[in-house]
């Protein structure tokens, strides 16, 4: 069943996830992303995005959330929210490979994704509505 976050919730997911995009190594794209998890067990990481020359090399902010993630509570980790946060104006949702991960580290997560103007909101089953599992 999908969570709900409260308002205040949401906004300080969203305003980590901005602050995180400031880290981001984007030189190739000058596209920076930030993204904050909610855990099951109430905590937050936080991630941005890494670019690589070798581009197949680049971490996008959302894994690099939930891997920090699964470093500090392990592979039973479970998320309950996704934010993505960019400097660009307009939502940009989670790329297939992020909605791949999210559904197998939270099938039930509510995404949160914000540009300069606006926010959407949704679940990952959404976003991704047939999520592969083994």
């Amino acid at each position: 069943m999908p969570i709900t976050l409260a308002p205040a919730q949401q906004e300080e997911m969203l305003s980590a996830a901005r602050d995180a995009f400031r880290n981001a190594h984007a030189p190739y794209s000058n596209f920076k992303v930030g993204a904050t998890i909610l855990t099951e067990r109430g905590t937050m990481y936080h991630g941005c995005n890494v670019e690589n020359a070798s581009y197949g090399l680049t971490i996008c902010a959302e894994r690099n959330a939930i891997f920090a993630a699964v470093a500090a509570e392990g592979s039973n980790m479970r998320i309950q929210a996704v934010a993505v946060a960019t400097e660009r104006d307009g939502p940009c949702a989670p790329c297939g490979a992020c909605r791949q991960v999210i559904f197998e580290f939270g099938p039930d997560a509510l995404v949160l994704f914000r540009g300069q103007t606006g926010t959407e909101q949704m679940v990952i089953t959404r976003l991704l509505p047939e999520g592969f599992r083994l």
